[in-house]
């Protein structure tokens, strides 16, 4: 799942006394067919600065009351800005929380936003979770430290060729077929590399794409940019540069936006080499249906300091060559922040790629003209869109988000609270980890059982939920295999050791492999359990996963969860949530 910075608000067992608040009103509103599905929550994500949005919202919390629901999870990214808020957001806050009392709907307030972290970072954005650049080679020029990095691409402009295949790169998707080189349309030069046909030749994958070898040095931090153009250009799945590293390992995962038709324009992104010696380089589209995109000019560099984190939990040093000299900033060298970490387009909003920061030599320094020097520090890495996680064993994180429980207590006044442990995918790699050898999943562990105690402080007596996925070792929390970005194999496994029993797990592994045992897992650590159901598919899906829970002693709830905003299935989702219960 991708987009969820605003995540459904999972559900817990709530105690005996509350409870008994959350059943429905009989009075003048639908029931589902049974009782046995005790909480039936619908999950809400809007912007309440929006006054609009707050009469959305009203109205369909009465649908959703009409319709026999007894609870909405509310979710809103500016539950992690109340001081830059005006007063209307207050008073839209309240319209809603007054609507929610009227129908008799139990309000949960999504917060923690630990793997979508923008709104925390907003506070601080070098509390991002980095990843480590090790050794990489500057040299003094001009008054300033410059990266020097000889990794090229060759014939990146596709100007040498033979036939519908470029030299240089390693392959391309069926040439002549999809891949063709184009001496008509290109950026400038004689060629440009152009894919179409993809959905008629690669009708099951929808493969269209080239591919480069390249030599890199281990934990570098790279740039890549390619020039694109598109003309009717449909794809059911995604356009990417993409690299590769050992085993087939994904080492970068943003999406740059492509549209379906537009004149040249760059693309920029970045990637981190880790343990890697050797990459492959892909252009293309995966899912590929239909149209033309033309690729041209593609160039590789060292990234320098964009997007470098700086706090002491992730240090940057610069040494001589020979490791026996270490500068001092301020004295040595200047300039080694990134303005732009977490401003653009808005405090929290991150960049792929800007032009790094320059590091400066002031005249006092040691750094002499046509010095090489290396530097080590940590740089954070957008997912998808937008997504960047911050660093969980940062104190600063967990003042933060005692700071967040205070506010949405104060201004929503909440009957529970939905804690957003959801796709944490940078993590691990900071010397806190290793210092205290510890994976992963160990800091999560912790993070969540002082999450739950942070919550129980601010507002005493209150339900508390969590997403599973993160907590699952048949989901996120897998014994074996790499996840995204994170550190080590398995690097999550055994995070549940740290959840609270009185947590409730809010359950989306509804589909494929391994739901039973997901379900059996969560009842054996006597968590309880709530499906969240519908994701925008079939809402009689709900049926046999509430089966399924049955084996696992049963469910305490369920959620409507829409992604799309598409709640055209309340009532239907309601009614086969009722069904042979």
């Amino acid at each position: 799942m991708n987009a969820r910075a605003n995540r459904l608000a999972p559900l817990l067992l709530l105690p005996a006394l509350f409870a008994a608040a959350l059943l429905p009103a009989t009075s003048g509103r639908a029931q589902p067919p049974r009782a046995q599905t005790r909480y039936r929550w619908m999950y809400l994500a809007t912007n309440l600065l929006v006054d609009k949005n707050v009469e959305q919202a009203v109205r369909l919390l009465e649908r959703a009351a009409a319709a026999g629901y007894n609870g909405v999870v509310l979710a809103d990214s500016k539950f992690m800005r109340w001081d830059d808020l005006p007063d209307r957001y207050l008073a839209n806050v309240r319209k809603v929380r007054d609507a929610c009392r009227r129908l008799k709907l139990q309000c949960i307030a999504c917060v923690f936003p630990i793997g979508y972290s923008e709104g925390l970072l907003a506070h601080d954005p070098n509390l991002a979770a980095g990843l480590p650049v090790r050794d990489a080679p500057f040299v003094v020029g001009g008054g300033k430290l410059v990266p020097d990095d000889p990794c090229r691409i060759a014939n990146g402009s596709f100007e040498d060729y033979r036939g519908n295949k470029p030299s240089g790169w390693n392959w391309a998707d069926e040439p002549g077929k999809i891949s063709f080189l184009d001496t008509e349309v290109k950026r400038h030069g004689k060629a440009s590399m152009r894919l179409e046909n993809i959905g008629q030749y690669s009708p099951r994958h929808g493969h269209g794409r080239i591919c480069q070898a390249l030599a890199v040095q281990p934990f570098r931090h790279y740039h890549v940019s390619a020039w694109v153009r598109t003309q009717e250009f449909e794809s059911a799945g995604e356009v990417r540069i993409a690299v590769l590293g050992e085993g087939g390992v994904s080492l970068n995962y943003y999406q740059p936006a492509v549209r379906r038709t537009q004149d040249w324009k760059r693309v920029d992104v970045t990637f981190n080499s880790l343990e890697n010696t050797r990459v492959n380089l892909y252009l293309g589209v995966w899912g590929g249906r239909g149209g033309k995109i033309w690729w041209d000019d593609v160039r590789i560099g060292p990234a320098g300091l964009t997007n470098v984190v700086r706090r002491d939990g992730a240090p940057l040093t610069v040494t001589s060559a020979d490791g026996k000299t270490v500068y001092v900033e301020g004295k040595d060298f200047d300039g080694a922040r990134d303005p732009k970490l977490g401003v653009v387009p808005w405090p929290g909003g991150f960049e792929a790629w800007h032009e790094p920061p320059a590091m400066t030599v002031p005249a006092a320094s040691r750094l002499r003209e046509g010095q090489t020097v290396l530097v080590s520090y940590y740089h954070t890495a957008l997912i998808h869109g937008s997504q960047v996680a911050c660093d969980l064993s940062e104190e600063k994180v967990h003042e933060i988000l005692a700071w967040q429980a205070r506010k949405v207590r104060e201004h929503l006044q909440p009957d529970g609270y939905f804690m957003q442990h959801d796709e944490i995918r940078v993590q691990g790699w900071e010397p806190y980890f290793q210092k205290h050898g510890k994976t992963a999943g160990d800091v999560l562990a912790e993070n969540v059982a002082r999450c739950a105690a942070i919550l129980r402080k601010a507002d005493p007596g209150k339900p508390i939920f969590v997403w599973s996925d993160m907590f699952d070792p048949f989901h996120n929390a897998r014994k074996t295999g790499r996840y995204y970005l994170v550190r080590g194999d398995g690097p999550w496994h055994g995070s549940w050791k740290g959840l609270p029993k009185d947590v409730t797990v809010v359950n989306w592994h509804g589909h494929g492999e391994g739901r039973v045992e997901s379900l059996k897992h969560f009842a054996a650590l006597g968590n309880p359990q709530v499906l969240a159901g519908y994701y925008d598919a079939d809402p009689r899906a709900i049926v046999n996963w509430l089966k399924d829970a049955d084996q696992a002693g049963g469910a305490a709830g369920v959620l409507y969860t829409t992604w799309r905003n598409d709640y055209s299935q309340l009532k239907s989702f309601l009614r086969a949530a009722g069904e042979n219960r």
